[in-house]
């Protein structure tokens, strides 16, 4: 199995939640996982990764206008490119998930799901993945 895999997205919107959960899915089915850890990450400043209720688009919404209320672009921002609500938001969110995966399948809640979240876009983005076998089982 190759050290991590990496996807692409095409994000449409400056900011945005793009539910990447079955991707991770058809990644671990790909590669036979069984139980270990999945490592997802955003090689990008501008760009984050969580967990969230996947069932209600408004919960991605709500996410994104209370980011936009709490960092709003401001002109003392120092930052040159004028994008520094979305570094900020970046910290805030994660750059990483870990996640437990059982037979091959992600032990997630209910109604979670991964999402990639673009904060500076509309861009082109990737996400890597790994996974990380359980050498017990």
């Amino acid at each position: 199995m190759p050290r991590h895999e990496s996807y692409v997205l095409q994000t449409r919107k400056r900011l945005e939640m793009i539910d990447i959960t079955p991707i991770i899915q058809r990644y671990l089915r790909d590669h036979q996982a069984g139980d270990g850890l999945l490592l997802v990450f955003s090689p990008h400043t501008t760009a984050g990764i969580t967990i969230n209720e996947n069932a209600d688009p408004s919960v991605k919404d709500d996410l994104m206008a209370f980011l936009q209320m709490a960092i709003p672009a401001e002109p003392y921002f120092c930052h040159g490119e004028g994008n520094s609500p979305a570094h900020i938001m970046s910290s805030l969110i994660s750059a990483s998930e870990t996640l437990i995966v059982e037979q091959g399948r992600l032990v997630l809640g209910t109604w979670q799901g991964v999402f990639f979240c673009e904060y500076d876009g509309p861009r082109e983005r990737q996400v890597y993945l790994r996974f990380i076998a359980d050498p017990a089982g």
